[in-house]
């Protein structure tokens, strides 16, 4: 397990190639929240377990 799984934190890496399924646009992370946050389509997708869960269904309208 990775210490940013271990920490809670995104990893940087993944955080860079995650783009909104919807816009195509780039996501921001939202540490207090634990989301990502896109701008573009006003939206914030979860994150499980240190994992992002890009859906759309799952996502929460900001």
């Amino acid at each position: 397990m990775s210490g940013a799984a271990i920490t809670g934190e995104l990893d940087p890496w993944l955080l860079d190639k995650l783009v909104c399924p919807v816009t195509r646009t780039p996501l921001r992370y939202d540490r207090h929240a634990g989301e990502l946050i896109s701008d573009a389509a006003g939206v914030a997708y979860p994150i499980r377990d240190g994992v992002p869960v890009m859906l759309i269904e799952e996502a929460r309208a900001l």
